[in-house]
């Protein structure tokens, strides 16, 4: 059977939504399928059950039809380094900080990672769903191109379009990557994929037939634009998350760290009809809200700076105010911060805001787990991705709340705890079922939409 590459035809096309939408539909037509993405660049990401980190989509994509969660499935992924540099995770392990332009200089090193791990999946799958980056045919880097072109070109993939029609120039996006594409993987395109429209549908028929008969390209669905708020890939897709706030009593503010880092936290807050969520990036939004949130952070000692200098300090060291710090905001909390190995930073120490006692240190080994944690007296699922180490995974003094763990949301007991607290009316919501329905309906929203039975002749010829 052969496997399916999605490739945009501009940035933030909905490659990592359909790629997802795609291998859930393949899964319950009885299809052995598995997610991959050669490279992503992304600070959010997941441990898998092997071991490893990967980027969000694909653990998403995999944990939505229940296969275990692989670092073959995202084999090389590129986080924020600082100063023109990428923190590089290879395999699901820290291989260290490098220079961009030194990245892509050495790309075909990373080439046989990107082919192991692939030939490793369809060894146990019989189709490999793997979604493309950005654009496949940047032309001045089209033999750097590890998700699109090398993949599709090894692996002599077929090929599905997803073009974005809200961006404008719908018609020149893809016929323009169509007939850039070299011509080997311009025969493997089986069709297009119209993303994101809204308005009228029947006023795009004429847009179909052009597609279809003028560029010969095959029309394979027009998807009308459904918000999912789910499986947020980078900060970008979590900034266009939609809310529903008639209802909502309490009020949440997230600090838009530069380097914020592990955002999917805050799904559940996203779509809970009675927290009204908003990203704050001024200390004197702080006042509106009820709970403030330090995120995690890829940069913890650049972001430290941030706050300090947006004058959020005085806000933070408020007593009164109820604030959760997460990952790189609890290390902030703590009265000290070193980083002796330059690990984040050139910076051997740093004053923290002092709410906690104590000092954290920055290891060169990074942590890198998830299981079953004890938080603020509930027992819920978590997972850990830090270098900085102090001598309690968790501390609560009064108001405030802060954790290495990652997830802590996603569980009912504990947002009923802390939200409760704030106002008596929070009933909250059983997370795990709205997610699983939230799937579902997205799925068959696509299904509606799509030609599943087309695209699944085309994986067996």
């Amino acid at each position: 059977m052969n496997s399916l590459s999605i490739f945009g035809t501009s940035s933030d096309a909905g490659k990592s939504t359909l790629s997802f939408a795609i291998t859930y539909l393949l899964h319950h037509r009885g299809v052995s399928v598995a997610p991959y993405k050669a490279q992503n660049v992304s600070n959010n990401s997941q441990v898998t059950d092997e071991g490893g980190e990967i980027a969000i989509p694909q653990y998403f994509a995999a944990e939505s039809i229940g296969l275990k969660t692989s670092p073959d499935m995202n084999p090389v992924l590129l986080k924020s380094g600082g100063k023109s540099k990428s923190h590089i995770i290879v395999n699901g392990k820290s291989v260290g900080n490098k220079n961009v332009w030194n990245y892509y200089r050495d790309i075909n090193s990373l080439k046989p990672h990107a082919k192991k791990a692939f030939e490793n999946l369809k060894k146990k799958y019989d189709c490999v769903v793997a979604e493309g980056a950005g654009s496949p045919v940047e032309l001045n880097l089209m033999d750097k191109d590890l998700s699109n072109i090398y993949i599709a070109d090894e692996f002599n993939t077929k090929i599905i379009l997803v073009a974005d029609i809200q961006r404008g120039g719908v018609f020149a996006s893809i016929y323009g990557v169509y007939h850039l594409l070299p011509p080997k993987l311009r025969k493997n395109v089986i069709g297009v994929i119209v993303n994101k429209f809204q308005g009228d549908m029947s006023l795009f028929d004429e847009g179909v037939d052009i597609i279809n008969q003028q560029f010969g390209i095959k029309v394979l669905g027009v998807v009308p634009f459904r918000p999912f708020n789910l499986g947020f890939e980078d900060s970008a897709s979590l900034m266009n998350y939609t809310q529903d706030t008639r209802k909502s009593i309490i009020k949440v503010g997230v600090i838009k760290l530069p380097h914020i880092s592990n955002f999917t936290d805050f799904e559940p807050l996203v779509v809970d009809k009675q927290i009204e969520l908003s990203f704050i990036s001024s200390p004197s939004e702080i006042s509106t809200c009820q709970v403030v949130v330090i995120p995690g952070s890829k940069r913890v000692l650049d972001d430290l700076a941030w706050l300090r200098e947006r004058g959020f300090e005085k806000k933070l060291v408020d007593k009164d105010k109820t604030i959760v710090a997460i990952c790189g905001g609890y290390e902030m909390m703590f009265e000290k911060i070193r980083d002796s190995w330059h690990v984040e930073s050139e910076i051997n120490k740093v004053k923290g805001f002092a709410r906690f006692k104590g000092e954290v240190v920055f290891e060169k080994k990074k942590i890198v787990k998830k299981g079953s944690y004890k938080l603020f007296g509930i027992i819920l699922n978590g997972y850990e991705i830090h270098n900085g180490v102090a001598k309690k995974i968790a501390k609560k003094r009064k108001n405030l709340y802060g954790t290495f763990i990652h997830g802590l949301f996603d569980s009912d007991e504990l947002r009923d705890k802390i939200f409760s607290k704030i106002d008596k009316r929070y009933k909250g919501y059983n997370f795990k079922k709205y997610k699983a329905k939230t799937i579902k309906n997205f799925a068959q929203h696509i299904d509606n939409h799509i030609d599943m039975d087309y695209i699944t002749k085309e994986l067996y010829d």
